[in-house]
């Protein structure tokens, strides 16, 4: 992905020592479209449509707009180069729930930790700022690295969509996952500290 010049204005919402998370902004657009290409990020994620610049421009600007979605960029803190996004949506105020979805755009990005890191960020920010009970996400089980990540972050199964999604000529499962906010404290947060 090529890079947009990172900013003295650059906000960092959230940090950690190797990645940050900051808002998508228009100027990402050119950086981010090429991604929406790629043959194994689109597998991964079972995305089956293709779209132009001006519909991810438009969804970028309504994403902005939507109280139901935090959408955030994934990047370095040595270069600012973005790796991925991390997205919070579907964020249902009475139920205190959400769902959450995240990419590493690239493999050489890719194994090094940096999703269970944004992954941690976000959870942090939904039940410790968001103030959400449960957040789930489903991941096709084709996709066994993000499943063993996501049980190493803490997970647990809820069940099995089973043929939810047609690709590349067969159906595939897909594993619904959830964390609630007792789980997500009772192994990351002591005396209120992000461990």
């Amino acid at each position: 992905m090529s890079q947009p010049t990172p900013t003295n204005r650059t906000a960092k919402l959230m940090q950690t020592e190797r990645i940050y998370l900051r808002p998508f902004e228009l100027t990402d657009v050119d950086a981010y479209y090429p991604s929406l290409f790629d043959t194994e990020m689109r597998r991964l994620t079972g995305t089956q449509g293709s779209f132009t610049r001006a519909q991810v421009e438009r969804y970028v600007e309504s994403a902005a707009q939507d109280d139901s979605r935090l959408m955030l960029l994934i990047a370095l803190q040595a270069t600012h180069e973005i790796i991925g996004e991390v997205v919070l949506m579907d964020i249902h105020d009475k139920n205190r729930s959400a769902h959450i979805r995240i990419a590493i755009d690239q493999p050489a990005h890719q194994g090094k930790g940096y999703g269970s890191e944004a992954m941690l960020l976000m959870l942090d920010y939904g039940f410790g700022i968001a103030n959400l009970h449960r957040i789930e996400l489903e991941v096709f089980t084709f996709n066994e690295r993000a499943i063993r990540t996501y049980e190493k972050l803490g997970f647990q199964q809820e069940g099995v969509k089973r043929d939810v999604l047609y690709y590349n000529h067969e159906y595939h499962d897909a594993i619904l996952m959830s964390m609630l906010e007792d789980e997500f404290r009772q192994r990351y947060v002591k005396a209120n500290a992000l461990l």
